[in-house]
């Protein structure tokens, strides 16, 4: 029996133009990572809105939901036609920008509870539209610039980094280490073995603790917190 190659468990680089062409069998892996996650994201999401004791608590549940829900569905849907519609390129190509613009979504949505919830200083009605503005520039960057280098993706987890320091709590700092340490593997693509699977994986374990944390600190109904005046 010929054993595989490790270089056969990486993704092939290409023209920056198109998008790499994984085997099928990484694509079935891909798929099930980011499908494995969408239910349980949508019951996460209902969880904190069912919780919600105020119309910002509201407001805060539902854009943090659709951030988490349309990270892992939009990721499933791209995957699934780059594996089964490979031929419909241009549909391609727009799902792998609308793919790259969601994580811009979601981290500014994630922003959203602790920015609405916690008194964290004058600073936080400023931030709320900050992340959003900066979340604007990131989209208009990846529909402009899809096919240049993406270095931006550095700038992403900085702010999910960031995020992690504004509870000021361990749960949000381990959240904060597993989007880092995904962010390695991700750069790592084509270099280290399975390493788009496990960035997949990392970016998963982070949504789940951060989610963890939201609820534990903000929703959940024995936690008293301090609300900011609306």
């Amino acid at each position: 029996m010929q054993l595989k190659k490790p270089t056969q468990f990486c993704r092939a680089t290409g023209h920056p133009s198109r998008a790499p062409r994984p085997p099928c069998w990484r694509h079935i892996g891909q798929c099930g990572l980011e499908e494995l996650w969408i239910i349980p994201s949508i019951l996460g999401s209902s969880n904190l809105y069912f919780l919600s004791d105020d119309s910002w608590e509201t407001i805060s549940a539902s854009i943090y939901g659709l951030g988490l829900c349309a990270l892992f569905v939009v990721s499933t849907i791209f995957h699934t036609v780059s594996w089964k519609k490979s031929h419909l390129r241009m549909v391609e190509h727009c799902l792998h920008m609308i793919d790259r613009m969601v994580i811009y979504f979601f981290i500014a949505a994630s922003y959203a509870p602790w920015l609405n919830l916690r008194e964290l200083g004058p600073w936080a009605s400023h931030m709320r539209w900050l992340v959003w503005i900066m979340a604007s520039v990131g989209t208009i960057y990846v529909f402009f610039f899809h096919d240049c280098n993406h270095h931006e993706q550095f700038v992403v987890y900085l702010f999910l980094l960031a995020l992690c320091m504004l509870g000021k709590c361990f749960t949000l700092m381990t959240g904060g280490v597993f989007y880092c340490l995904g962010m390695v593997f991700f750069k790592s693509d084509g270099r280290i073995p399975f390493a788009h699977a496990i960035w997949h994986l990392f970016v998963a374990f982070g949504a789940g603790t951060h989610y963890y944390a939201i609820w534990r600190y903000l929703y959940l109904p024995s936690t008293l917190q301090t609300k900011v005046s609306k």
